[in-house]
């Protein structure tokens, strides 16, 4: 019979062992370590590493691994870098396991408690670094009092998949990659499964800590001909007003209901991830977007609003950086 992974219900924060006993903690576990709440360890596993952070991003893999060609380091071409706290867990399995069968049990628990697969693939088609993107040294470095830094090296047979958990308290990301280890100098992990399980948890921002305000934008109009609007949230690829951006929709009407003359341009601009033509398509959508919610949620005449997006053109900060790459994402108001 196969040993099973059960993770949490969708929606719940607590472990429900339902199909199978619950794997029990494994006395070779590293001390302090312990499993996520919402997902166990695949059964007779131990765990080797394990880091946690409160607050951090994490570049999630979306597609291949390839090469840089000026470095020749590993990179990925498709990623969505999200924000949250991160639970970073090394786990080996016992050598009988073969990674795809650690791996289809993830895959089904995940899919039974809810989660959506957004990237997957298997062997030569991750790409042949993908485990030190991955686990990159500095990582590995950090744990090296738990693990030898060299548990993932010459990993064959590879298993990947990136999944997503929607949650009215925040949304949980998580990247599951289970390979064989292939070098015998790091005798634990020799000739078995080894996983890395990354997990991180998002929640909605708080708001009222940069204050979106009607007097402030108007101040901004007058003096500067237009003003930028931070709290309009999409998600990834998406041009779907979220939520939590009513706040900041509100104050822009109040503006708007204040000067009832005042005709502005709904400016969308994106960073500069991904290709040009994508991001402009992608910011005039955007646009279009907080211009329809404003109509139908304030009773805001569209035509006093004209949508345009311009993409990564108009950079307010570098987007060398994710500070900067943030900055840039936003929504501006010009007045015509």
């Amino acid at each position: 019979m196969r040993s099973r992974l059960i993770p949490a219900l969708a929606g719940l924060v607590l472990l429900v062992c339902a199909l199978a006993p619950c794997p029990p903690a494994s006395a070779k576990d590293v001390a302090g370590a312990k499993d996520h709440p919402l997902v166990s360890r695949y059964a007779g596993s131990s765990i080797i590493g394990f880091e946690g952070r409160d607050f951090t991003s994490l570049a999630l893999v979306l597609g291949p691994q390839t090469s840089d060609p000026a470095t020749g380091g590993p990179v990925v071409a498709q990623t969505q870098r999200v924000e949250g706290k991160l639970t970073r867990l090394l786990y080996v399995s016992p050598a009988e396991r073969s990674s795809l069968e650690v791996a289809r049990n993830y895959q089904d628990a995940l899919t039974q408690a809810g989660f959506e697969v957004l990237y997957q693939c298997g062997y030569d088609q991750c790409g042949q670094r993908l485990a030190a993107y991955l686990y990159p040294l500095e990582a590995r470095l950090r744990n090296s009092g738990q693990v030898s830094e060299y548990a993932l090296e010459f990993p064959r047979a590879q298993q990947f998949l990136t999944a997503k958990l929607s949650r009215p308290q925040g949304d949980v990301y998580l990247m599951v990659y289970t390979a064989v280890c292939g070098i015998n100098n790091f005798k634990e992990t020799y000739n078995h499964p080894v996983t890395l399980l990354q997990i991180i948890e998002t929640k909605p921002m708080a708001t009222g800590m940069v204050k979106v305000d009607a007097l402030a934008m108007a101040k901004d109009i007058a003096q500067k001909g237009s003003v930028a609007v931070y709290g309009i949230y999409f998600d990834h690829d998406k041009a779907e007003v979220k939520p939590e951006s009513a706040e900041a929709l509100q104050e822009i009407a109040k503006l708007l209901q204040a000067q009832p003359a005042l005709k502005v341009y709904l400016v969308g601009h994106t960073d500069n991830v991904g290709a040009l033509g994508y991001n402009l398509d992608l910011s005039q959508r955007r646009a279009e977007a907080v211009v329809k919610a404003l109509a139908s949620r304030h009773g805001i005449a569209a035509a006093r609003l004209t949508p345009k997006g311009v993409g990564p053109l108009a950079p307010v900060a570098t987007n060398q950086a994710e500070e900067g790459r943030a900055k840039n994402r936003r929504v501006e108001l010009v007045a015509q």
